[in-house]
């Protein structure tokens, strides 16, 4: 069956590439000129950044669309996935990151992440407490917009982010080990990744000199949080019961609606990362929705082929895999483009979830890293293949588009954010689990997160 599935998304790549090519090199950067007519004169001084109302707007828009992906967006995805003995036990995880990181962010973690550049590896210490962060603009960032704001969008990336992880140890992990873990693990892994990709005060993060492209998050937010997953559930180990107990999902239209709400959100996280209200963000906003409905569809489509029914689930999964894929290629390829990254998502994901999880035998409660994972990677080395500076004159042109060695740059940042996300959220969870302990107790495990760590139930009856 998969033989077919694979077969036919060949095929379906074939018949569109040379679409995605054609009509994608037929587009000139939005404002540049076919040919300059005259030698250009010499450069007057650049003004100083000047506040833009409409760009401010859209930003502000954009963060909160993002922090609504997270609470209620995400909380809903995953709580109506687990266990009904577990719904509140995994939507307060959701909900407490967003306070959690929202102080983190403010005391230290954007000086970390964004703060002036210590050898491409890290931010200074220059920033804490928001120390210099004002309201003017930061130039380095984006000039068009306070620097307040643009801290606020990137705030709740790093919300977000940890959130994702979640769905890898759900109902089984203490509440009062996964508040030490979320602080530790935005700190020694968020932060050091997003500076390595987006750092650029007084220098650039190594990946970012690099060349490395990644427009909203697919290295810094999804194969971060997704590799992570896969170690959490290596370290947590399975569930009382996994593969003999029935762990169905307890309230799958609560799952679509956290899906639909991710969908909506998404907008501010890859149009909101174009930082201004214009033709970057229109193409982001469309290759976003594009790529999300061609791996809904996909999913879909391979699961009907392989269990002879298409489900709810599959469809708001394979929704949030096209999410994930486009992600870091949404300010940089087509349209066409996107149909093809999202076909991808929704079938390579799938395999990941319905093959390689149950091949391996990890316990990836929600699929956090077949989703996310997998589904950043595959993303990442897309926008190697596809990127085209006709989209976004900024970035740099793919291997379709003539530039082989863009591949090779998104291949090492995909390398590189495996292995630190890996290694790093091993070690706190193996250091965590000695000092605190991970999980609960069998019992406690047994009778639900929602009664044992929070004394409440999520239903009446």
């Amino acid at each position: 069956m998969f033989r077919k599935i694979l077969v036919a998304i060949i095929f379906l790549s074939y018949l569109v590439m040379p679409i995605a090519v054609m009509a994608e090199e037929a587009q000139a950067p939005a404002g540049q000129p076919a040919a300059a007519a005259a030698p250009a004169p010499a450069a007057a001084p650049a003004p100083p950044p000047k506040i833009d109302s409409g760009d401010t707007a859209w930003v502000l828009t954009s963060t909160a669309l993002v922090l609504l992906m997270t609470a209620p967006g995400l909380a809903l995805f995953y709580g109506g996935m687990v266990r009904k003995k577990n719904v509140l036990g995994t939507i307060m995880q959701s909900f407490i990151i967003l306070c959690v990181i929202s102080v983190q962010w403010v005391l230290w973690g954007y000086s970390l992440a964004f703060g002036p550049d210590k050898g491409g590896i890290i931010g200074g210490l220059e920033w804490l407490g928001l120390n210099g962060v004002g309201l003017d603009p930061n130039p380095d960032y984006a000039a068009t917009i306070p620097h307040q704001v643009f801290m606020a969008f990137q705030m709740m990336f790093a919300v977000i982010t940890p959130a994702l992880i979640t769905g890898a140890f759900a109902e089984r992990m203490k509440f009062s080990t996964f508040l030490v873990f979320t602080v530790l693990w935005a700190t020694f892994v968020y932060d050091p990744i997003a500076h390595w990709v987006w750092g650029l005060s007084g220098g650039k993060g190594w990946l970012n000199n690099l060349g490395a492209l990644d427009f909203a998050g697919g290295t810094v937010v999804h194969i971060s949080s997704g590799v992570s997953a896969l170690a959490a559930a290596i370290v947590l180990g399975r569930r009382k019961g996994y593969m003999t107990d029935i762990m169905a999902p307890h309230n799958l239209p609560m799952t679509v609606l956290g899906a639909a709400l991710l969908w909506f959100g998404w907008f501010g996280f890859n149009a909101g990362s174009a930082l201004t209200a214009g033709a970057l963000a229109t193409s982001a906003f469309v290759v976003t929705n594009t790529a999300t409905a061609a791996a809904a569809l996909a999913w879909m489509f391979a699961e009907w082929i392989q269990r002879g029914k298409p489900t709810v689930l599959g469809a708001a999964s394979g929704a949030v895999a096209g999410l994930v894929a486009i992600t870091p290629a949404s300010g940089f390829v087509g349209p066409m483009a996107s149909i093809v990254i999202g076909v991808g998502a929704g079938v390579i994901c799938y395999m990941a979830a319905s093959l390689l999880k149950p091949l391996l035998g990890y316990d990836d409660s929600l699929d956090a890293f077949g989703v996310h994972g997998i589904g950043g990677t595959w993303g990442a080395i897309a926008t190697g293949l596809f990127a085209t500076t006709a989209i976004n004159p900024a970035g740099a042109n793919g291997l379709f588009f003539g530039n082989p060695g863009q591949v090779g740059k998104q291949f090492i940042a995909v390398l590189a954010s495996w292995v630190w996300a890996f290694v790093i959220t091993f070690i706190l969870l193996k250091v965590l689990d000695w000092t605190m302990g991970l999980r609960v107790s069998q019992d406690e495990e047994v009778e639900g997160l929602d009664l044992t760590q929070h004394g409440e139930s999520g239903y009446s009856s």
